[in-house]
């Protein structure tokens, strides 16, 4: 893989020295594997009072989580098993859809709103949609075949950091319409990393990323609830019983369990004390049952996919994949930094679902796609790393896009 910017005839011949493709990560995909099934178990725990509250069934919610599950792991599979390549070309039509989607759910009639947010799109028969998560991949493709097709014009102010504002500015503000922060946050530090990493002058990305803190301070203090996150965050004692008890209540969770646990299914906060015990406060439940160990074990899970994760990024077979990989881990290590740090009240409370884990059927779908993206590269990355056979030989390794290296032919560039 090639840094922007070097040698651009080079890039154009790579398509004749691609890669063939072979078995994925497997220990990528059985990190996974177990972090769904795992999901699912703390899914079940967590929301049966509320589903025999609410329907009359203490099966409701996991009997859905298991369906999106499936569809999921499909979606995953199928992503898995197609050229993460051919993406490339798709892409502007994939953005389109995408753009599509969070207008309309903007539109009435055919926006579905709840609790005073506008997010989902109803389909009749079918469960509503979440368009904002599709927003996640779709400009996740976009922005990663439009950086990596862009070179040294990533450099200019006219033609790279001006357009690559304008797309990203769309997407926000529309998400931030519906209105929905908490994710536009989420796509703005996805494509921010992707920006970075891509090769972007540091000066540019810090005043994108200042301008981004300026505007998110402007839209919490124009915003009554989104204060009120605010105000949990820093004095949740001051009112107990209002807007400090979310926050709050998570917080006895976790100290309830204790180092290891009152045990799988014995938690109490989940019994209406805990606001989205089955959401995004799923972990503080988790800590209940199952305690700093149960936590550990959880988050550990997640470091051995963020870990292949990025030996897909090091490995990938062009700065396309290298970016898609980029993007894939930035979606989950932002959302993981995000609800672990809103649980454990270190950042405010967003709502952002723990991924793989939170109950969800958009979210959980779009993000085993992603995954399923990822699987994808390293089905074409250098088979020693990918197969886990024996460690890349030094003279194959790329560096990361963004670290460039003097110009003529990359290490590990003939195959």
């Amino acid at each position: 893989m090639r840094a922007a910017g070097t040698q651009p005839q080079r890039q154009q011949a790579a398509p004749t020295k691609r890669s063939a493709a072979h078995a994925p990560d497997y220990l990528l995909l059985t990190s996974i594997i177990v972090l769904s099934v795992f999901g699912l178990i703390a899914v079940y725990s967590s929301s049966y009072a509320l589903g025999a509250a609410q329907f009359k069934d203490a099966n409701y919610f996991i009997k859905k989580q298991m369906l999106w599950l499936v569809l999921g792991g499909i979606a995953m599979l199928v992503a898995m098993q197609f050229d993460y390549r051919r993406l490339m070309p798709l892409s502007p039509l994939i953005m389109l859809f995408a753009l599509v989607g969070l207008a309309g759910v903007l539109i009435p009639g055919i926006g579905h709103s709840s609790n005073g947010a506008a997010r989902w799109i109803d389909l009749g028969p079918l469960p509503p949609l979440q368009p904002s998560e599709f927003a996640k991949l779709a400009v996740l493709i976009y922005l990663s075949a439009w950086l990596a097709a862009k070179g040294d014009l990533l450099y200019d102010l006219t033609l790279g950091v001006l357009p690559f504002v304008g797309m990203v500015g769309i997407v926000g503000a529309l998400i931030i319409l519906e209105p929905d922060l908490g994710t536009a946050l989420v796509v703005a530090a996805i494509t921010g990393t992707l920006f970075f990493v891509a090769g972007a002058k540091l000066i540019h990305v810090l005043v994108l990323a200042g301008s981004g803190l300026l505007m998110l301070g402007v839209l919490i203090l124009s915003g009554g609830y989104r204060m009120d996150r605010i105000t949990a965050f820093t004095s949740a004692e001051d009112d107990p019983s209002g807007v400090g008890f979310h926050a709050l209540q998570l917080m006895v969770a976790f100290g309830s369990g204790g180092f290891g646990g009152l045990g799988l299914g014995v938690s109490r906060q989940k019994f209406f004390y805990v606001p989205g015990s089955h959401t995004d406060g799923i972990l503080a439940i988790i800590g209940e049952e199952l305690g700093y160990i149960g936590v550990f074990i959880t988050m550990s899970l997640f470091l051995v996919l963020l870990y292949r994760g990025w030996l897909a990024v090091r490995d990938a077979d062009d700065q396309f994949g290298s970016l898609l990989a980029v993007g894939v881990l930035s979606w989950i290590a932002f959302q993981l930094l995000i609800n672990v740090g809103g649980v454990s009240r270190l950042l405010p409370l967003t709502g952002i679902p723990l991924p793989l884990i939170s109950y969800g059927g958009t979210s959980l779908i779009l993000t085993m796609a992603a995954l399923g993206v990822l699987l994808s590269v390293t089905r074409y990355a250098h088979t020693e790393t990918a197969t886990s056979e024996a460690p890349a030989r030094p003279q194959q390794r790329r560096s990361l896009p963004g670290f460039r290296r003097p110009s003529g032919p990359s290490i590990g560039g003939a195959r």
